[in-house]
């Protein structure tokens, strides 16, 4: 007790007390594990990680690879991440630039540790993945989000650039911007990102770029337009990449940030605080999903998950109340459903009552963004078969 004896106060702080689950993990926890669920709830396809991968990591344990191996991962990796981006982007950032601290989540938390302070806000391009905003909050900064626009005529997303400069604040450190986008498969093109990265150079505002669905893109181009090409090493970029989506490789936790030039001795640091750096083992799979295999591979999942996107497309032409706005990149159906105002019972529902899991729409954004709380998240990166089996059990269980 205290000396006037009330009880003392919690060291906790309270935005940490304050902390929810996101809609996805509240759905998935009523089903996960059952195998009669269809489960397109997550952020992944159905693809077991390839063996060639596999094999690469299963022959670094048996070769005793288990010691520290780096703080900001293995010099080859990063080497080869520089040189990955080479080929599909034309533009190789120094290695003195890449970081590997761990899972690609832990990635966006060094980036948003290196801007935030308490008061400080991040501008969010939304709908979007939830751990962006939890993370912001957890560090005790605020989130603003400039919502994209549904253009059902043009059958597109639109993101109003004067809406975003006009979020920002004498208080704002970064606007975050996912491309392609999760939920929305949306992609900025070359004249927006150009267009944000002359006012945040304006301002002095870092824009953090999640690209880790870059080379899951439905156009000619290898990887969508990136900031790395139109940015020089002394921006206040900060580039998310991965091995999770593109390589079949979620459970790795195996993760890299491209970050300012000015930052190369502040990462051996951080990256030590935060994590000692990744798992040993586990890059030497990594290196080989960098190999010829692994873009042969990137390719296949590329078309596997074209073909999902079709699946979709068909299902959806013949049903009457729900819609989408087809997907130029990533893995996604941002699914619209006619009626639907609350997509966390919606979804909660399906899963005892149909036997699918899908994400709730609120989950992608905050609570007053009810355009989102009228849509379901599907990832269709599945096979065809199951997936329309899936939408099936989704369409019959509309309210």
């Amino acid at each position: 007790m205290s000396p006037l004896g009330s009880p003392p106060s919690s060291p906790i702080r309270s935005g940490i007390l304050a902390l929810k689950p996101n809609g996805i993990g509240a759905v998935s926890s009523l089903g996960l594990g059952d195998p009669s669920v269809i489960p397109l709830w997550f952020g992944e396809t159905d693809l077991v990680t390839p063996t060639f991968i596999r094999d690469a990591a299963k022959q670094a344990l048996d070769d005793g690879k288990t010691f520290y191996s780096g703080a900001r991962g293995m010099p080859a990796l990063r080497q080869a991440i520089a040189a990955f981006y080479g080929r599909v982007l034309g533009a190789t950032p120094d290695v003195a630039r890449i970081s590997l601290p761990g899972a690609t989540t832990l990635a966006l938390v060094t980036a948003l540790q290196c801007l935030i302070e308490t008061g400080d806000n991040v501008v969010i391009v939304s709908p979007v993945w939830p751990s962006i905003f939890q993370a912001v909050t957890q560090l005790g900064g605020e989130n603003r989000f400039v919502r994209l626009r549904e253009d059902w005529k043009r059958q597109g997303w639109h993101l109003d650039l004067d809406e975003l400069f006009a979020a920002c604040s004498d208080r704002t450190k970064a606007i975050f911007i996912a491309s392609p986008g999760n939920p929305t498969g949306w992609v900025a093109g070359p004249e927006e990102q150009r267009a944000i990265l002359d006012f945040t150079r304006s301002r002095g505002i870092a824009v953090i770029a999640d690209e880790v669905y870059g080379t899951l893109v439905y156009s000619e181009r290898a990887h969508a337009p990136s900031f790395l090409e139109i940015a020089t090493a002394d921006d206040n970029l900060f580039v998310i990449n991965g091995f999770s989506k593109a390589w079949a490789m979620t459970g790795w936790r195996i993760g890299w940030l491209v970050h300012p030039a000015k930052l190369d001795r502040s990462m051996d640091v951080m990256c030590i605080a935060n994590n000692t750096g990744p798992t040993a083992f586990a890059q030497y799979g990594a290196l080989a999903a960098l190999s010829d295999q692994g873009d042969n591979f990137r390719a296949q999942m590329r078309a596997y998950c074209a073909r999902g996107r079709e699946v979709v497309e068909d299902w959806l032409a013949g049903q009457n109340r729900l819609r989408w706005i087809r997907p130029e990149g990533a893995f996604y159906g941002f699914l619209q459903i006619e009626g639907l105002h609350n997509s966390l019972e919606f979804a909660s529902r399906l899963v005892h009552g149909a036997k699918v899991g899908v994400a709730p729409g609120s989950a992608f954004g905050p609570p007053q963004d009810l355009a989102s709380d009228a849509c379901v998240r599907i990832c269709f990166g599945q096979d065809p078969v199951r997936l329309r089996e899936g939408l099936e059990r989704l369409g019959g269980a509309l309210p």
